[in-house]
């Protein structure tokens, strides 16, 4: 196990610094804000009304497959992928704490870029206590999704657009969720999220 599987299994957490390289990264950011900007985008996101939210997005589909070996060497598990659910947060968002649904059992919360002075952190819960984690444009925190609860506080920025990359252990009891019950990536279901 790498060093990094080792302090996941412990504390259910892991920063991954650096997980999204460059150009990929500008590309994905420049990406999500130009959806964002179009109004196309659905605002009626549960956890964060009125703010652009996408599920199965085809670009982030294709992250979530791209970094599966990643996370699968981060985490020391075997995955399936579920799904992808990209926000563009907006000045005055919050995330209330929670934790998350089967098929997010192994998640990856991966910052794209921002427009603020500074990071906007996201609290989280492990077996050890309650942390804060700042993360930079391309770095990401690995988290059991449905173990440890997560939130933010209110953000003072203008906007920060975030990546949700979900999995399941393949050995695990969520395993059934594997591609969220489709049928390969990139397909949207009619009635999920």
């Amino acid at each position: 196990m790498t060093e990094t599987a080792v302090a996941f299994e412990r504390f259910g957490y892991v920063v991954l610094p650096a997980l999204l390289k460059e150009p990929t990264l500008s590309q994905a950011y420049d990406y999500a804000r130009a959806m964002a900007g179009t109004g196309r985008m659905r605002q009626d996101d549960d956890q964060v009304p009125g703010t652009p939210s996408a599920y199965a997005d085809f670009i982030m589909e294709g992250l979530l497959d791209k970094l599966l070996v990643e996370v699968e060497r981060a985490s020391g598990l075997n995955l399936f992928p579920t799904y992808s659910y990209f926000r563009v947060y907006k000045h005055g968002d919050t995330l209330a704490r929670h934790t998350d649904r089967p098929a997010c059992e192994i998640s990856v919360s991966l910052c794209l870029g921002f427009e603020d002075r500074k990071s906007w952190p996201i609290w989280i819960e492990g077996p050890h206590g309650v942390f804060s984690v700042d993360l930079q444009p391309g770095e990401a925190i690995l988290y059991r999704g449905i173990e440890c609860p997560h939130w933010r506080e209110t953000f003072e920025g203008v906007r920060q657009a975030q990546v949700f990359l979900h999995y399941v252990d393949q050995k695990g009891p969520c395993a059934e969720w594997k591609l969220d019950k489709r049928t390969k990536t990139g397909l949207r279901p009619m009635t999920r999220v």
